[in-house]
């Protein structure tokens, strides 16, 4: 049995030794780099930047190259004015026409400009977009990292009540040999270990579905091991006024409405610049040559430059640019109005997360002395027990305190992290 129990051991270390460790560094940047969402936003940032030039602006004039050739084959017949009478089968004809054209927009309203400014405020929306994917990823990845190893706490909690279920099982059946128990309380300690076994089985099983959920969000392997390191660091220095001051400048979907307002008014200026005269410019040096078999002139042939503007202005569209601009302004007036609610909204949402972190952080220092007092009392008790100077009940009291404890304060510390987290998301200064 000891042979076994020692190669038990081994294997089990060895198991340990083989899964990888996992930083919470690490799952971000493996997230950062797989995961679907954020490799789209990445793209579509790529869109914009493409789509950012004075060329889709129309700043730039449009060359043309054209070549036109057309042929024919007929049966021609010919009378002149003096009667004569002239005629041809399979009479061939040629007309060739090539050349280069250019037409450049010149002049229309200052349209251009803005619209080369909108596709920069669209570029910049789209950055902003990428940023708010990033930070939602980076909290998800963060809050169910932390959900882990608070898991895994609570399973050493439970490896704990299995142990001391073992031995007061021992102790429960020792008693029962010699006489000073009745089968009762052996009976009693077995099913109380059935149960803490059950309750570790059911916090195994979540561990491993709380594994698989992670590496879905590393777009990974959803059966890769791994460890995570069993600690929960909570900053405890974060300040309102800090964060508020920072999330009214950084916060993505704030930035994001700043940016749609940018948009719109750029939009307006474009309505507004159909007001004034468009003017172009066109030029271009043509080749042209036509061959006929038959009549007074069999070829002719022509080369040379062309040049030219032309100018025109919108008298009256049906009301449509009136009706045009009131859309453009009303879509201004929405976009201030959206600025002012997620204002409020930030705000409010920052109060609240703030009041719930710091009632977290005086959670998590009650809880820890609960632990601690909860563990002592436990060790009284496991130390009464054996000289049997307590009941069962008052025992099974005791360790349920115990692991209550423990899960209290485990769970208080996740709360208070996934405080911290939120808050500073809001604040969009959350780190990766």
């Amino acid at each position: 049995m000891k042979s076994i129990r020692f190669l038990l051991l081994l294997f089990c270390v060895f198991n340990m030794n083989a899964q990888q460790t996992l930083t919470l560094e690490d799952a971000i940047k493996i997230a950062l780099e797989n995961n679907y969402d954020i490799k789209i936003a990445g793209n579509n940032v790529k869109i914009t930047e493409a789509n950012t030039s004075i060329g889709n602006a129309g700043m730039l004039p449009k060359v043309t190259a054209t070549v036109v050739d057309n042929n024919g084959i007929q049966n021609l017949k010919q009378t002149r004015a003096d009667g004569t009478v002239n005629s041809l089968d399979n009479a061939k004809n040629n007309s060739l026409n090539y050349g280069v054209g250019l037409d450049w927009t010149i002049f229309d309203g200052f349209k251009m400009f803005a619209k080369h400014d909108q596709l920069k405020a669209l570029q910049q929306l789209g950055a902003t977009q990428l940023k708010q994917t990033i930070l939602n990823k980076v909290s998800d990845v963060t809050a169910i990292y932390y959900d882990l190893v608070q898991q895994q706490q609570q399973l050493n909690a439970l490896d704990t009540t299995i142990v001391i279920s073992n031995q007061r099982l021992t102790l429960a059946q020792n008693r029962y040999t010699i006489g000073k128990a009745s089968k009762l309380e052996t009976l009693n300690a077995q099913v109380d270990l059935n149960t803490d076994t059950t309750t570790l089985l059911r916090q195994k099983e979540l561990f491993a579905n709380t594994k698989i959920a992670l590496n879905q969000q590393l777009a990974r392997d959803t059966k890769l091991d791994f460890k995570v390191i069993p600690e929960i660091k909570i900053d405890n220095q974060l300040q309102l006024p800090n964060l508020t001051e920072l999330a009214f400048k950084q916060n993505p979907e704030l930035e994001a409405l700043v940016i749609n307002k940018r948009v719109s008014e750029l939009q307006l200026k474009q309505v507004k610049g159909t007001r004034y005269p468009t003017v172009k410019v066109n030029t271009g040096y043509n080749f042209a040559e036509t061959k006929s078999d038959l009549g007074f002139t069999t070829q002719t042939s022509s080369r040379g430059l062309n040049y030219g503007f032309s100018a025109s202005l919108n008298l009256f569209d049906g009301f449509n640019q009136h009706r045009t601009e009131k859309v453009a302004k009303l879509e201004i007036e929405n976009s201030k109005i959206a600025i002012e609610q997620q204002n409020k909204t930030l705000e409010s949402q920052l109060n609240s997360a703030f009041q719930t972190y710091l009632t977290n952080l005086e959670l998590m220092q009650l809880e820890a002395k609960n632990e601690a007092i909860a563990k002592q009392n436990l060790d009284i008790t496991l130390d009464k027990f054996r000289i049997g100077t307590i009941t069962t009940l008052e025992f099974r009291t005791a360790q349920l305190n115990f692991i209550n404890a423990k899960v209290r304060n485990t769970n208080t510390q996740y709360q208070a992290k996934l405080s911290e987290i939120a808050l500073k998301e809001l604040a969009g200064n959350l780190s990766f």
